[in-house]
């Protein structure tokens, strides 16, 4: 199957969509819709980076599948040992939620700073409601069929599974890092949750189980936001 070469070829096309889409998208943007702003606040519109962020994962997807089932003649799905649970999904779901909540506590004793660059995602109700729909969908799908789907096999083969749980969780951690401006604090919570993916990845050898357990943390998350904030009409709060 694919090897540490088409994993890295996904990441380098990976940086490099997430380099040209948003580029486009804001030159589009002040060209037909904007111009009348300057750059600079064209640049700071959610709604611009999460639709060049949704181009990117597009090419992406394409790309993987393309590589999976015209380079190894496999179905995708199979491949990615998406083996999606039988069963009820209620443990994955309860494990993605208590996740949520034991690392909210721990990160009271960690240095989180009270502002991180996600948040400029958050600065209105339309703004938070679809970077919520983003983050509960595309997002983890996109990431889990990266790092759990195609990173860790390849780690596990050749370094064995300890090894590529923890180096799957630090790519992770690093991915994150950006957003929550390197806030050391926060990217541990974040190496933290990819611990769990991972070895979920691996106990259950399913791709759809930490798919789950992804999106029932990032749900949690996004419920008690919006409880917290009145539907995410006053952000603030969270300081």
């Amino acid at each position: 199957m694919w090897n540490g070469w088409d994993v890295l070829g996904i990441a380098l096309l990976t940086f490099l969509s997430f380099l040209f889409f948003p580029l486009v998208v804001i030159f589009a943007a002040h060209r037909f819709f904007y111009h009348q702003l300057s750059w600079n606040a064209v640049l700071q519109k959610p709604p611009l980076s999460l639709f060049a962020e949704f181009l990117a994962y597009l090419v992406l997807f394409f790309y993987m599948l393309i590589l999976v089932e015209g380079k190894y003649h496999e179905r995708f799905f199979r491949a990615i040992r998406w083996n999606w649970p039988g069963g009820t999904p209620a443990p994955l779901v309860g494990l993605g939620a208590i996740l949520l909540i034991g690392l909210q506590v721990l990160a009271h004793f960690l240095p989180i700073p009270k502002s991180v660059p996600m948040d400029q995602f958050f600065q209105t109700p339309l703004d938070a409601y679809l970077t919520s729909i983003f983050a509960i969908s595309l997002g983890p799908f996109m990431e889990e069929l990266f790092f759990r789907g195609f990173l860790y096999p390849v780690l596990a083969r050749r370094l064995g599974v300890t090894v590529a749980i923890l180096l799957t969780a630090v790519a992770f951690a690093l991915i994150h890092a950006v957003q929550l401006g390197f806030a050391w604090g926060a990217v541990l919570i974040i190496f933290l949750v990819g611990i769990t993916l991972t070895g979920v990845r691996a106990v259950t050898g399913s791709v759809g189980s930490s798919f789950l357990v992804h999106v029932s943390y990032n749900l949690t998350l996004t419920v008690l936001t919006f409880i917290g904030t009145a539907g995410f009409r006053h952000m603030e709060r969270l300081n």
